[in-house]
Parts: structure tokens; sequence; C-alpha cells
């Protein structure tokens, strides 16, 4: 969590449509979902469920077992 002045106000976004807008506009700055929640929330204060709604699952790789003779 980065480590700020409670004193200083960071913008709000609440509202789905905001937050979707500041997502887009976001996104060519990071290259993971990771990356995504550090930035919003170091910048933002935020509805992390409303986040959580619009961010995509990054599934992990598949990884198969050797096959047994």
């Amino acid at each position: 969590m980065l480590n700020t002045d409670p004193l200083l106000p960071r913008p709000t976004l609440l509202n789905a449509s905001l937050l979707a807008r500041t997502l887009d506009g976001l996104r060519p700055q990071v290259r993971s979902s990771a990356d995504m929640w550090r930035l919003l929330t170091d910048q933002y204060v935020v509805d992390l469920d409303a986040v959580a709604a619009l961010l995509p699952d990054e599934e992990p790789d598949t990884v198969w077992l050797a096959a047994r003779d």
C-alpha cells in the first residue's frame, strides 16, 4: 500500500462508469491486473468490489502432468 499523507485527498471513483473510463485510460500503462490494482489504489479511492467486477480474472496456465506408460 502506498504510504501517503492521510490529509491529502485522492480522487474518489465509486461510480461504475467513471471507474470503467479510468480503467480504459490506465490500460496502456500497465502490464497485468496486479499492476492495475496497485495503480488504482495508489492514486484513487475506489470501490474494490466494482474494480473486481470490471477487471477480468487471470486464469493460471494449465500445467499438464506427464502421461504414464
